[in-house]
């Protein structure tokens, strides 16, 4: 299947491989020079323009940075290029009206669209194991999800256009919870002097046990190897998390939802965020709490 992918960043350069290793004919565009070489020694063809890319291809996935770039570069440079039927899949994480307002652009213009934003982190994306959460009409869904297998462990449909977005700001928001509060026990256990291997020994197989700790712990040396081994390097860099905090503060203020904790989560995130430490993973913010840094911001 001939394929375009916009966007070729951390996770779309690993998305594009794998759809060439899934015996696609992959388009590919990004801004980074860089970046294209790349895709070109995975196998896929670069371009330097959004609307060459998308010539006859039978589907467009794009990756891009935020709600305003996406609308920006279907209503320009996607919808009235790409063939007429083609099928967009957009993976990136934005608010659910922009999401919405973009597939009705589409759907209105010929085109089947889904929103389907994924779970993983960039190690997920090299190694074909993103989690896709999808939505959009049944037919849509039925289209994407034999293209998102390609490049994904688990592909749900989680309801109607904008239903895919709703589950990742979900998701993303009790991610970011449940870290600060995984860094905050070992913090505190490493306070009170207990080791913290025996400690991760203990909890992950107690009541305690989280994806935070057990697979993506903030700690260096201890569980299975997450950024914190590598200085906080790669992983989910803390801007990012603190965007799709802010999508789901949004959403939340919009329906009148109390969250408590995603909103002490965001202001945390902020805090770190304003300290500089933008580009490192969001679990370096354990350094932050070690160092009494929020005091009782959010209390």
């Amino acid at each position: 299947m001939k394929i375009a992918i916009i966007g070729l960043g951390n996770m779309g350069g690993g998305m594009a491989a794998n759809l060439v290793k899934g015996g696609h004919e992959v388009h590919a565009f990004d801004l980074s020079d860089a970046a294209l070489l790349k895709a070109r020694a995975n196998g896929a063809t670069p371009h330097r323009d959004v609307r060459t890319a998308v010539e006859g291809v039978a589907v467009v996935v794009t990756m891009l940075p935020n709600g305003k770039i996406v609308e920006s570069v279907y209503t320009a440079d996607v919808i009235g290029q790409a063939p007429t039927g083609a099928l967009f899949i957009d993976c990136s994480t934005i608010d659910v009206a922009t999401a919405k307002a973009v597939a009705s652009a589409a759907v209105t213009a010929g085109y089947a669209m889904v929103d389907a934003p994924v779970s993983g982190g960039i190690a997920a994306a090299n190694g074909g194991t993103l989690t896709f959460m999808v939505g959009g009409d049944d037919a849509a869904f039925a289209a994407a999800e034999p293209v998102l297998q390609a490049m994904g462990k688990a592909v749900i449909h989680a309801g109607a256009s904008g239903a895919g977005q709703v589950a990742k700001m979900c998701n993303n928001m009790l991610l970011a919870s449940t870290m600060i509060a995984t860094c905050e026990t070992f913090a505190l256990a490493e306070k009170l002097g207990l080791d913290l291997q025996t400690f991760y020994d203990i909890s992950s197989k107690a009541t305690g046990q989280s994806w935070s700790m057990t697979s993506y712990c903030p700690v260096p040396g201890v569980g299975p190897q997450s950024p914190a081994d590598n200085g906080y390097q790669g992983g989910f860099a803390t801007a990012l998390m603190l965007k799709d905090l802010g999508i789901a503060m949004d959403a939340a203020q919009g329906v009148g939802a109390s969250t408590p904790m995603g909103t002490r989560a965001a202001a945390l995130y902020r805090l770190f965020n304003d300290a500089g430490h933008g580009e490192m993973d969001f679990s370096a913010i354990i350094a932050a709490i070690k160092d009494g840094a929020f005091g009782d911001v959010g209390a």
